[in-house]
């Protein structure tokens, strides 16, 4: 899939943790209805940014209630955490979710890093997370065959298949797979491999230090870097007149989260845009934003309809 040509596209990254029900369909819903090209949440089972002790939603089931309940905006995990489950049935799952929401499911999977839940809910996450990136390693080539309809077989040593078909096949022709992270030796290799989308994040400079080896490695096995859309996530949002306004709404959403702080760019839409300008520059034109709980319609609409003009007429400029 290479939309890397197209205008700034946007994402919503909207929490599963530290919700209510309503509240997190609802801004998924509202994310579809701003004209925002994708909408994604967590494959965590515990909050992960403040106290772990609060409500979480599962996200498999939060992405497919999405995708029930919307109209055109494409959805997915950020990223689903390949111990969690068998490759093949994700590929399996992500096939329905294609099916529900009529073409629009991406396939987000990484390693996975989160010990403490995965020990609560009894998953192995093996012995280091080397060894997590050797069973993203095999299952990879399981899920790309399955959606692919090339009925796969493997044998191991961790993921076994014996040839396993996907019926019905993803409205999708080729449903696209996101891979996040951004280890040089191994996350990018598989990037380059198998990714048809990258997520990454991070200041300017570690970002510009993982393209140079993404495209080494696209190199070494001679993949067009422009087929992998780049997307970058940029932390949680709150937009408004002043950066003071901005800043109560940050504390604000901050304490429901039971969180001091965390990554954020929070402001009017010329500072938000002109924090990201460089992402831009690099060739990052799928910004993802982070909406927590409270979900804040104003930030929302704000980033679609103030912000993303901007990022718009910043890279016709460049």
């Amino acid at each position: 899939m290479n939309e890397t040509n197209c205008e700034i596209r946007i994402g919503a990254v909207c929490w599963n943790q530290c919700s209510d029900w309503t509240s997190l369909l609802q801004a998924g819903m509202l994310a579809d209805r701003l004209g925002y090209d994708s909408l994604w949440t967590w494959d965590h089972l515990y909050p992960i940014v403040g106290e772990s002790t609060g409500p979480n939603f599962e996200g498999w089931l939060t992405i497919t209630a999405w995708a029930a309940r919307t109209d055109r905006i494409r959805v997915g995990l950020l990223v689903g955490a390949n111990p969690y489950r068998e490759p093949a049935l994700v590929a399996k799952m992500v096939t329905t979710l294609d099916h529900i929401s009529n073409g629009r499911a991406i396939l987000g999977v990484g390693a996975a890093w989160a010990a403490d839940e995965a020990a609560a809910f009894g998953i192995n996450m093996g012995s280091s997370s080397t060894e997590r990136l050797a069973w993203l390693g095999e299952a990879l080539p399981i899920m790309r065959g399955m959606l692919d309809g090339t009925e796969p077989s493997a044998t191991g040593p961790r993921y076994q298949a014996i040839g396993t078909r996907n019926l019905p096949p993803p409205i999708q022709q080729h449903l696209p797979i996101l891979i996040g992270g951004k280890g040089p030796r191994i996350t990018l290799r598989l990037v380059a491999e198998y990714a048809d989308m990258s997520n990454i994040g991070g200041d300017i400079d570690s970002i510009r230090i993982s393209e140079q080896t993404l495209l080494r490695h696209c190199d070494t096995i001679g993949r067009d870097p422009a087929t992998i859309e780049r997307t970058i996530s940029i932390g949680s949002i709150v937009v408004r007149d002043t950066q003071a306004e901005a800043d109560i709404v940050g504390r604000r959403v901050f304490a429901q989260n039971q969180a001091d702080d965390w990554k954020h760019i929070h402001g009017t839409p010329d500072h938000i845009a002109e924090q990201l300008a460089p992402f831009i520059d690099l060739g990052y034109h799928h910004i993802l934003a982070n909406f927590p709980a409270p979900y804040d319609a104003e930030s929302m609409t704000r980033f679609a309809t103030d912000v993303r003009p901007l990022l718009s007429q910043l890279r016709r400029d460049r």
